[in-house]
């Protein structure tokens, strides 16, 4: 009896820790391992592909697999950048549109997990910069990109009116006060993003969305297991 109960602590316990991450939405809006494989087969569109085999000269800078971020530990556990097969093809001529420039790509972060969206919300919960998990965000869709634009002779960024998650107001897409060149740069990254069919956030100048991005479902899967 003593070995039963103590089974049936376990298997509760395990089903209470993972309905954390959905505490802030009904779990079957969230599609998990299997659902995703599901939907791929279905739509071949709905995979989930690693950018850089596909566009093998961008540059990453995945802030969330090391502790340079606002949340200060790694929150992912390997530093990949995965999208939607559609939204990577529209970075391919995004990155082709820049090299004729001698510039390139420079992405922060993509596809994020569902829980990894509620950690952040739950450590700073300003919805002006981090997702509110009732709604999720588009990066649980891996329909959203953050990113920059880098010189590709020096390889360093060009001039923006601030860093990567930055929560101040400089960071908003159209803030007014900054310099000349900060807003030529700003406005070169957002003209060649939505010329290939993406949308910036009004918050923040390097979050940009996938103007398709309500045909995928917000997903909870683990980088190991894509």
């Amino acid at each position: 009896m003593r070995g039963y109960l103590i089974a049936v602590f376990f298997i509760v316990a395990g089903i209470s820790a993972r309905a954390q991450h959905y505490k802030y939405i009904d779990s079957t809006k969230i599609s998990g391992t299997a659902r995703y494989k599901r939907q791929v087969k279905a739509n071949p569109d709905k995979q989930l592909v690693e950018i850089k085999q596909y566009i093998p000269t961008i540059v990453l800078d995945i802030r969330y697999a090391t502790t340079n971020n606002f949340m200060h530990r790694r929150m992912y556990q390997q530093p990949k950048a995965y999208a939607r097969l559609p939204v990577v093809k529209a970075l391919q001529a995004v990155e082709a549109d820049l090299k004729t420039r001698g510039l390139g790509l420079k992405i922060y972060d993509a596809y994020r997990p569902y829980s990894v969206t509620v950690k952040f919300y739950e450590m700073a919960s300003d919805t002006n910069f981090v997702a509110d998990p009732r709604k999720g965000s588009k990066h649980n869709r891996g329909c959203a990109i953050d990113l920059s634009i880098i010189d590709l002779k020096t390889g360093k960024e060009l001039d923006m009116p601030t860093g990567f998650d930055s929560f101040s107001r400089k960071a908003a897409a159209n803030y007014p006060a900054i310099t000349k060149q900060q807003f030529a740069n700003r406005e070169l990254l957002k003209t060649v993003m939505q010329a290939h069919g993406f949308k910036v956030l009004n918050t923040e100048w390097w979050h940009y969305d996938f103007n398709g991005w309500p045909q995928y479902e917000l997903l909870d899967i683990p980088f190991s297991a894509l």
